[in-house]
C-alpha cells in the first residue's frame, strides 16, 4: 500500500518532535529519502538517533517559520508540516514562536508546495474546536475558541494555518493538500515535563508523588496511541480520497481525568495520593473526535486500546525517569 514512498523525497518540519520523529522512522522504513527541519525549541535530537543511522536521512537545524528557500532549495514529493510546540509547556513558554510557525511557516510551506507541486500534509489539532459545544466533534464543527486566551497562540494559529491552506486550495484547484486534526496522542518519546496529562500522571505515579487532577476530574479526553496515529497520517498522505480534505484522527474512546488518574495509579502500583488543583484557563470540558470520516476514507480504525498503550508508555517513562 505504501510503495509510493520508496525513493520519494520528503520534507518533515518538526521531525525531531514526539510525533514527527515517529513519522520520520516510519517513512524511512518505506525507503523514502527524508529531510527533517527542526529548530529544537521543543524537539529533541535524541528522538532521531535511529533515523540518523540511515543514509537516506538528512537533518537541518533551522526555523521553518521563515521562507523555505532560506533553509533548503530542494524539491519534494511530500511535505509534512508538523513543526509547532504542541503541549501547554511548549506553546505557553514559546507563544510567539508558536504562532509564527503555524501562521508564517504554514504560508511559506503552502506557497512552496503549490509552486513545486508537492503534496502537503498539515498537522492541525483538536484545539481548533476549543471548549466544544458539540460532542463528539465532527469536521464540520466551527469550534468555541477564546481568541485572546493564554492558549490562543496555539489554537488560533492552527485555525489560521487551516485558513491559509484552504484559501490556496480555492485559489489553485490543482493543488493537493490534506489537513489532519490530531486529537490527544501518547506513547514513547513524550517529554516528562510537557504538562500533558499522561506524562504528568505517569511521572507523578512512578515517583509516588501526588497525582494532580485539575478541577474535580470530570473533564474528558480521548487518547490515541502513537502507532495508530502514524498509520492514520501515512494513509492520509497516500489515499486519493483524502485530497484537499480535513480529517479528524485519533481514538474515540473517552475517559474522565479522575478515572485516568486512578487507572495509572493502579497500573504503576503507586502509593501516590490523588489531589485536586485549579483548572487551567480555557481548559476544555470535553474532547472526543468523531472519526467516522477517517474510518471511511482511510479504511482504518485504532488498534491499540488504552490499557496496552499505557503499559508501553509507562515502561518508557520508567526507563528514562531519573
Amino acid at each position: 500500500m505504501f510503495k509510493q514512498f520508496s525513493n520519494s523525497k520528503i520534507l518533515i518540519t518538526g521531525g525531531a518532535g514526539f510525533i514527527g520523529s515517529h513519522l520520520t522512522d516510519k517513512l524511512l522504513s518505506f525507503k523514502a529519502k527524508v529531510t527533517v527541519v527542526d529548530n529544537l525549541i521543543t524537539g529533541k535530537k535524541d528522538n532521531l538517533n535511529k533515523a540518523g543511522k540511515n543514509k537516506d536521512f538528512k537533518f537541518i537545524q533551522a526555523d521553518a517559520s521563515q521562507p523555505v528557500n532560506n533553509y533548503t532549495q530542494e524539491k519534494f514529493d511530500y511535505i509534512f508540516h508538523f513543526a509547532s510546540p504542541a503541549s501547554p509547556e511548549g506553546y505557553i513558554d514559546n507563544p510567539i514562536a508558536t504562532y509564527k510557525i503555524n501562521a508564517f511557516g504554514t504560508h511559506y510551506l503552502t506557497e512552496y508546495a503549490q509552486k513545486t507541486k508537492a503534496r502537503l500534509i498539515f498537522a492541525s489539532t483538536s484545539e481548533v474546536y476549543g471548549d466544544p459545544l458539540q460532542h463528539p466533534q465532527t469536521e464540520e464543527y466551527w469550534g468555541n475558541v477564546n481568541p485572546v486566551g493564554i492558549r490562543a497562540c496555539y489554537d488560533e494559529s492552527k485555525r489560521l494555518g487551516e485558513t491559509i491552506i484552504t484559501t490556496f486550495i480555492r485559489q489553485f484547484p490543482e493543488m493537493d493538500a490534506r489537513i489532519i486534526r490530531i486529537f490527544n496522542t501518547y506513547g514513547p518519546r513524550m517529554k516528562l515535563n510537557d504538562r500533558r496529562v499522561i506524562p504528568n500522571f505517569v511521572t507523578q505515579a512512578i515517583n509516588n508523588q501526588p497525582i494532580t487532577v485539575h478541577g474535580q476530574g470530570k473533564q474528558t479526553r480521548s487518547f490515541c496511541y502513537i502507532s495508530d496515529l502514524i498509520e492514520y497520517i501515512i494513509r492520509t498522505a497516500v489515499k486519493s480520497e483524502a485530497k484537499n480534505q480535513i480529517i479528524n484522527i485519533g481514538n474515540s474512546q473517552e475517559y474522565a481525568m479522575f478515572d485516568l488518574a486512578e487507572k495509572i495509579k493502579k497500573m504503576t502500583n503507586s502509593s501516590s495520593k490523588i489531589v485536586f488543583t485549579d483548572r487551567p484557563e480555557n481548559d476544555p470540558n470535553k474532547r472526543k473526535p468523531d472519526i467516522s470520516k477517517a474510518i471511511k476514507l482511510l479504511a482504518y480504525q485504532p488498534q491499540i486500546n488504552l490499557q496496552p498503550g499505557l503499559e508501553k508508555t509507562i515502561e518508557y517513562f520508567k526507563d528514562i525517569n531519573i
